[in-house]
């Protein structure tokens, strides 16, 4: 990895295939700069957290394939719905599964965004993710935020990202991810590492 390109790992805490927030994360993708590369982690099969199968030394596969992503990013972006003003349980399960290995998401870079049908967006779910990082020790990017209100005017029936302002606020924070990444990052002769 040279150190201009910031490897992000990413997720939507939302299981239904046409749910605008894994659209939101498809923007994001496509829409990423040229110095940010997104990892798309698949969370379909994560089980929910069960601390008789909480082994670092043995995880279950999903869990492995889950903590190795995060483990080998530079930064974390979080794509979160918001369900009955708050982050719904698929989002927690991600992070409390991750937040059971040492060192993975220990001061990690992360950026948040999150798309709802509401006129405000995901501000309540963001706000109890914010929560999170003293528990977890997750560095959040504070600026810029991103809320996307009222969904079902910005993306296609199938949960495709179709507003242009919006694609231009995706944009910006994944910019300020990257650079929050390389400000908060240790860099060596490989780059930067979490």
């Amino acid at each position: 990895m040279t150190a201009d390109i910031v490897k992000v790992a990413a997720f939507a805490g939302s299981l239904r295939v046409k749910s605008y927030n894994r659209g939101l994360l498809r923007a994001a993708v496509a829409l990423a700069p040229p110095d940010v590369t997104i990892n798309v982690i698949d969370i379909d099969d994560v089980p929910l957290y069960n601390a008789d199968f909480d082994d670092e030394s043995n995880p279950l596969p999903p869990v492995k394939r889950l903590v190795d992503a995060i483990k080998a990013a530079d930064a974390l972006l979080i794509v979160t719905p918001e369900y009955n003003y708050s982050m719904p349980a698929v989002t927690k399960n991600v992070l409390d599964w991750a937040s059971r290995f040492d060192g993975v998401l220990d001061e990690k870079p992360t950026a948040m965004m999150g798309a709802s049908t509401t006129g405000f967006g995901t501000l309540r779910s963001q706000l109890q993710l914010r929560q999170l990082a003293a528990g977890a020790d997750i560095w959040f990017l504070t600026d810029p935020q991103l809320y996307v209100s009222s969904a079902r005017t910005k993306f296609d029936a199938d949960g495709n990202l179709t507003d242009e302002k919006t694609k231009g606020l995706v944009t910006a924070l994944l910019s300020a991810l990257a650079e929050f990444a390389r400000r908060v990052g240790r860099t060596d002769s490989q780059g930067i590492v979490p």
